[in-house]
């Protein structure tokens, strides 16, 4: 497995992901989430028919208490109101289970579909990392893989399945009233469509342009704040911390303005939805007086009436938000569709071949070249290097050479534009990147420790590692010692990042994870990275002693501690200096 990620740059065979915000090119972004989204439908559609059922119980239970009140006003015999006494009784218990399986089902549902989309984003995501993922900023692609996908939920919970219910809700209403009166069901479906469809509509188009700026200032504020809180050292270092605190309080003041239009245009459609219910009401009712009068209504229909107005309208309180819902759930999908569409830095082989991962194996490459961009200057330039089946290769060079290049080409994490690279007999371009990687892993700049336990980070390399597997590679680290001396031994929490241990024993942590994984060729890159030199130089002598034996290439700017080498050469601007 693939303990890491590790190159800062794009391939030239990858074109630039899509902007933060920037809708996507191709079918409709809602459509395509909604697409994602289907496999679900099983779930869905006793959550939908409880919402519409919960509702419907509702309206009903109003209407039938409406016409049994108006009738027991005209003292009538017991016999001719019992069979409403007990319909009100039974929509009433009946709404409330109603209504307690549309938040148990629904909720259920849409966290479920919500779960196994999360999974399909975060599947789009694996072939982007590394080289892929600088594209986007860290902040921004959390917020994809968290507060955008929560689009998904927003798109059921809070639109289709109250939408789905309010439409239940007006047809049942406008049938009954037509029934009742055709003129007052016609008056009644007319104010209905102004309300239902115009009023969202506008509101859509307001908030259109509003729902895209506010996920484009969420996904900047996130990524302000990561960048305040993992670079505050750096930003301290040359003073940059007030420009970038301010920049992070101007992403939150925008966010806070576009809440505030937001705020008003729903108040205003809340305020035009109340404006038609009352010329519903009015309209309709004035309609059932006039039939009344002509003796074609009965009074207790008149009522119902009435009331069948009030509680449509009742019903179309959400609908305001579910259409700011709406524009920010599209902006989120086409966000997410940007993702989906950015292409991976490296394509995988149609039928990859099969690729042998059993003991020691050698690399040979052959004039190797890598562009970052198409018309930049090569990283790697006709770079030929062969690594023997169980030596340890050291690769110096400065910053810039292109020893993390070299890696990332090694790992296909890039694809290289000219020269080859073969392992096991294989070019490495014809193998699966998964297999790859299980052949060729160890330690980059950026391996990660995580705020769990000592053991829990060894795992990571091999899940089903024993116990004495775990102390063979922290003795062969030489971290057992230290390891054995903490109260709670492996089982010691050891920070974010590794925060509780000394730069020399995080290093020799990851050492001892990378040892773990046993690949056939062991890639370690920088692992002295901000080490003092005595300690540098005492860390990388132990690493060759604990990786003789097995192919290994350590690429480092150190040049002591090295004697444990078989060979040491020197990268500059992309090629071995001979």
């Amino acid at each position: 497995m693939a303990l890491h990620v590790a190159a800062p740059h794009r391939t030239d065979s990858r074109p630039a992901a899509a902007s933060p915000g920037r809708p996507s090119g191709g079918p409709r972004p809602t459509l395509r989430l909604a697409r994602h989204l289907l496999p679900y439908w099983r779930r869905l559609l006793p959550a939908a028919l409880a919402a519409a059922g919960s509702e419907l119980a509702g309206a009903a239970l109003m209407a039938t208490a409406a016409w049994l009140i108006t009738r027991a006003a005209q003292h009538p015999p017991i016999a001719s109101v019992s069979l409403a006494i007990v319909a009100v009784r039974a929509l009433a218990l009946g709404r409330g289970a109603l209504r307690y399986s549309d938040r148990l089902l629904g909720h259920d549902g849409v966290l479920r579909a919500v779960a196994g989309f999360r999974g399909r984003v975060y599947e789009a995501l694996v072939p982007l990392a590394p080289a892929g993922t600088p594209a986007f900023r860290s902040g921004d692609l959390l917020t994809r893989l968290v507060d955008d996908v929560d689009a998904a939920q927003d798109l059921l919970l809070r639109i289709v399945l109250p939408v789905t219910a309010i439409g239940a809700v007006c047809a049942a209403a406008t049938t009954t009233a037509t029934v009742l009166l055709p003129q007052a069901g016609i008056l009644l479906a007319l104010h209905l469509a102004v309300a239902a469809l115009l009023v969202p509509a506008v509101v859509l188009v307001v908030a259109r342009r509003t729902g895209r700026a506010q996920a484009a200032a969420r996904a900047e504020l996130a990524a302000d704040v990561v960048d305040l809180t993992q670079g505050a050292a750096d930003l301290a270092a040359y003073g940059a911390q007030g420009r970038a605190a301010g920049r992070a309080r101007r992403s939150a003041g925008r966010i806070a303005r576009l809440e505030r239009r937001r705020a008003k245009t729903t108040s205003l459609a809340s305020a035009v939805l109340l404006v038609l219910q009352g010329s519903a009401l009015l309209a309709v009712t004035w309609s059932a007086l006039r039939a009344h009068a002509d003796g074609r209504l009965a009074v207790v229909h008149l009522t119902v009436l009435a009331v069948l107005v009030l509680v449509c309208f009742e019903a179309l309180e959400p609908l305001p938000a579910a259409a700011f819902r709406l524009a920010e759930v599209r902006a989120r999908a086409s966000r997410l569709a940007g993702l989906f569409d950015t292409p991976a830095p490296v394509t995988e082989p149609d039928v990859p071949a099969v690729l042998s991962v059993q003991g020691p194996l050698g690399v040979h490459i052959e004039d190797l070249t890598v562009r970052h961009y198409p018309e930049g200057p090569p990283a790697l330039d006709r770079l030929s290097l062969h690594l023997p089946p169980g030596q340890r290769t050291v690769l110096l060079g400065a910053s810039g050479s292109g020893k993390s290049t070299l890696i990332a080409a090694l790992m296909r994490f890039v694809s290289y534009q000219a020269g080859s690279i073969r392992l096991a007999g294989h070019e490495l371009r014809d193998c699966a990147g998964g297999d790859v990687r299980r052949a060729i892993t160890g330690m980059t700049q950026d391996a990660h420790i995580f705020h769990a336990t000592i053991r829990a980070n060894l795992l990571l390399a091999r899940p089903q590692a024993t116990d004495a597997e775990l102390y063979d590679a922290a003795r062969r680290a030489r971290i057992l010692d230290w390891v054995q001396s903490l109260p709670d031994g492996f089982g010691t929490l050891i920070g974010p990042d590794g925060a509780e241990a000394s730069g020399g024993q995080r290093s020799r942590l990851l050492l001892a994870r990378a040892l773990l994984a046993d690949p056939p060729v062991l890639v370690l890159d920088e692992p002295t990275e901000g080490l003092d030199p005595d300690t540098a130089a005492a860390v990388l002598a132990d690493i060759l002693s604990a990786t003789g034996g097995r192919t290994t290439l350590l690429v480092t700017h150190q040049r002591e501690g090295l004697a444990g080498a078989d060979q040491i050469l020197t990268l500059e601007r992309g090629r071995i200096r001979r």
